[in-house]
């Protein structure tokens, strides 16, 4: 069955293109119908969503196939990350579809309230003919403060420079040596606020940046301040600005975004200097389409099993290195023959490799060795939780260009597997070269002859193909390891079978055919 992938909203005709490319069925419904949304969702594998729709506990309590939330947007305010992380579900967003929408917004709305342009227009459509009444301020050698230096924040002031500006910026986690490349000054907020003609608010909502800008902060300002808001509602306090406008203390304000949204009454309203919109940051033809088609790609990713790194609940420690995500299919099969040969989960698990950032390697481990064990199906999501209920721990040490999996049983054996792309090496210190797909059989016995015609006779009787076979051994008559790749599962009644034939010590199977 072809997975289902659920639209719940608008979305560009080139995404929805892009998802019918890997066979997926695309449904679509009005996601704001509750009972309509969480009768589709037991179905879906993947369900796309903006922002009108609301995924939380319940939605995902009867979405049991689910295995990717995807917002195509930036925000997730309308997610519930806590509960889609419990059940192993990623959820990805496109944090960089709508960054230069955004940061044009806010120059328009800059440039909107220093010439009163909403005002003016407003006045014309009315038959009122003006120009006094709107004189406006040039933006050329004025100080243009930026509060939040990040992606949108960072655009917006290189924008801002071909103004002809000074741009000082407050922002505690950049460093001055970065804004300096960028030709801005670093700050102290209220530095920011006592110096600046302009000021644009660039800032995640959070419990700490939510109402940063209050009443407090509006008395600090330098007189015919006119300030911008077009990231997060809520970062500006809407009645202390109101305040501070009607009293002359700040000159004009343009606002894309509010505490409560959709919002349709307010004091901001009724002003002639305050320029608003209703939240059209990403409201861009190319933004909708970036992405839609961000979200796509990360869903069609989700729906193969492949990393997605723009999951926001995979601590998976930011962008991969090319050479880390080629290694990661092999980490996960290196990972689920490692728990066949063991037949047992083991408690410590060492990775060795070369490499500086390779936590997603781990994610990729552990995603492997729990496969086999657990009926839950495991993801890079859930498969942390999983290793800290049963007491499992992961620790990568330097290596070469071999990637190497030790680990320790609760009986004190230990095993290993080791892998080259796109090779299975190693097992147990046997050397092999051997593609890890297909089913596999491995059987440790001792080296004598007529050992492979048994294993043969007795696998051909019960109809099953061998496609290919390595044996490997440290000296003659002594311990050896065969590994075969077999065409069709191996059952545990013929896999005793096969082991008792030749008196084998010890005998896995793994099938990575799923």
């Amino acid at each position: 069955m072809s997975p289902v992938v659920l639209v719940t909203e608008e979305l560009a005709a080139a995404a929805l293109d892009a998802l019918a490319e890997d066979l997926n069925e695309v449904r679509q419904i009005d996601g704001t119908d509750r009972a309509a949304l969480l009768g589709a969702l037991p179905d879906a594998h993947a369900v796309i969503i903006r922002s009108a729709t609301r995924i939380d506990a319940e939605a995902l309590a009867v979405a049991d196939r689910l295995k990717v939330v995807a917002r195509a947007g930036v925000g997730l305010d309308n997610v519930d990350v806590p509960a889609a992380t419990a059940r192993g579900v990623l959820v990805v967003n496109a944090p960089t579809s709508n960054i230069v929408s955004a940061a044009e917004q806010a120059v328009a709305l800059l440039l909107a309230v220093a010439r009163h342009t909403a005002s003016a227009s407003a006045a014309l459509k009315g038959g009122a003919w003006r120009r006094s009444a709107y004189t406006g301020v040039e933006v050329q050698g004025k100080t243009v403060g930026v509060v939040g230096l990040g992606r949108i924040g960072v655009l917006f002031a290189q924008r801002m420079a071909a103004f002809g500006v000074r741009l000082i910026a407050y922002d505690p986690y950049v460093q001055p040596a970065r804004a300096a490349q960028l030709g801005v000054q670093l700050t102290g907020l209220d530095q920011l606020l006592r110096e600046s003609d302009f000021i644009s608010v660039h800032l995640p909502r959070t419990p700490e940046t939510l109402g940063l800008i209050g009443e407090k902060e509006l008395s600090l300002v330098k007189p015919g301040l006119r300030i911008v808001n077009a990231a997060r509602g809520g970062l500006i306090d809407e009645q202390a600005l109101a305040d501070a406008l009607i009293e002359g203390r700040v000159a004009g304000a343009g606002l894309d975004v509010f505490a409560t949204e959709p919002l349709t009454e307010s004091p901001l309203f009724a002003l002639d200097n305050v320029v608003v919109t209703p939240h059209l940051g990403a409201s861009t033809a190319e933004a909708q389409d970036k992405a839609g088609l961000a979200v796509a790609r990360s869903v069609r990713q989700a729906l193969r099993g492949e990393f997605v790194p723009e999951a926001v609940n995979v601590r998976a420690g930011g962008p991969l290195d090319e050479d880390v995500r080629l290694l990661l299919p092999l980490a996960e099969k290196l990972g689920r023959v490692l728990t066949a040969v063991a037949g047992h989960l083991a408690e410590r698990v060492t990775i060795e490799v070369a490499g500086d950032d390779t936590r997603i390697l781990e994610l990729a481990v552990l995603k492997g060795l729990f496969a086999p064990v657990v009926s839950e199906p495991v993801t890079f999501v859930n498969a942390p939780r999983l290793a800290a209920e049963r007491g499992v721990t992961v620790e990568t040490i330097p290596g070469d260009d071999t990637l190497r999996i030790r680990g320790a049983l609760p009986d004190g054996r230990s095993v290993s597997v080791a892998g080259r792309p796109p090779k299975l090496v190693e097992v147990d210190d046997f050397d092999l070269d051997l593609a890890p797909d297909g089913v596999l059989l491995f059987l440790r016995y001792t080296d004598r002859p007529g050992v492979v015609g048994r294993i043969g006779t007795t696998l051909g009787r019960a109809g099953v193909n061998i496609a290919a076979m390595q044996v490997a051994r440290r000296a003659a008559g002594g311990e050896a390891l065969m590994a075969l790749t077999v065409d069709s599962a191996v059952e545990p009644d013929l896999l005793a079978r096969v082991a008792a034939e030749i008196g084998s010590s010890r005998a896995a199977v793994v099938d990575l055919r799923t």
